[in-house]
């Protein structure tokens, strides 16, 4: 069992991992089916999601950081939309203070930061005193610029020493080990070889002393490897997902939630000593 312990509560999971479900209140995030609003929460959470990850600035490569006050009117409302028929837990995918304490106060639970809290300095001493997980990423400059800025260094090691001190930064603020996700930020700066280095070694990272998160889905690594444009490149998505689990990542970052959840729930059932009943699968789901 996997378990997650929030601001207020604690989530568990069956599964070998949790599935966080992608909702992007943008117009320019690069997979265009993960936008939405309500509607598309509802299918996220009818698809199995463990978790909604709402995100109102894309960070696709190339793409611009937006106002703070453009990213509270895209995100806010879709936080209090989701929280009037559902208490799934929210996290909010952003690098700004006033962001994540406006969505905190309708109910958000968690803070994604491809910054890992350099950007703001508010964020670590909110998310300490208000107890909230907080997933820290790795990346190489802005996603305006990051693909210009890969190099043939040692990955690991640079992603390593980085999450490490990032980690170290997040406790010396207040915030409790238990409540540290990191996330290697697979596409941020990394060729394809680097990419899948940090799947093969992402239970590696920080000495495996916290939960990882792995970003995989549609990337342009799994298109480099299938020769599969960004609508073709499901199955390779699910087969990188699962090799990431195997090798020690505890939340998949994922758009298609219940093909993702049908992927782990045969992997549960592949190293279980007992074949699960269809009524216990669908539990889990």
């Amino acid at each position: 069992m996997k378990v997650l312990k929030l601001a207020h509560r604690v989530i568990s999971t069956e599964r070998p991992a949790f599935v966080m479900g992608i909702l992007n209140a943008t117009p320019d995030s690069f997979w265009h089916k993960s936008r939405g609003g309500k509607e598309h929460a509802v299918k996220l959470i009818q698809d199995g999601a463990d978790i909604i990850d709402i995100g109102g600035e894309s960070t696709r490569p190339g793409s611009d950081y937006i106002s703070t006050e453009e990213e509270l009117k895209r995100v806010v409302p879709l936080v209090k939309a989701v929280r009037k028929f559902s208490d799934i837990p929210i996290s909010i995918d952003t690098r700004k203070y006033e962001v994540m304490k406006a969505a905190f106060e309708e109910g958000a639970d968690i803070l994604n930061d491809i910054s890992a809290l350099e950007d703001d300095s508010k964020l670590a001493t909110f998310a300490a005193e208000k107890e909230i997980p907080v997933i820290l990423m790795h990346k190489r400059g802005l996603p305006k610029t990051m693909q210009d800025l890969i190099t043939d260094d040692d990955i690991f090691t640079q992603v390593n020493e980085y999450l490490t001190a990032r980690a170290e930064f997040a406790v010396n603020s207040g915030i409790k080990r238990e409540k540290i996700i990191i996330d290697p930020g697979i596409g941020f700066g990394k060729n394809t070889s680097q990419n899948f280095t940090l799947m093969r070694k992402c239970g590696e990272l920080c000495g495996g002393k916290f939960t990882v998160l792995m970003a995989l889905s549609r990337k342009r690594c799994i298109g480099d490897v299938t020769g599969r444009e960004v609508e073709d490149r499901l199955a390779g998505t699910l087969s990188a997902d699962l090799l990431s689990v195997l090798k020690g990542a505890a939340i998949v970052r994922v758009h298609d939630v219940k093909e993702c959840v049908d992927s782990l729930n045969v992997l549960n059932a592949f190293f279980s000593e007992t074949f699960p009943s269809t009524e216990t699968l669908k539990a889990v789901s």
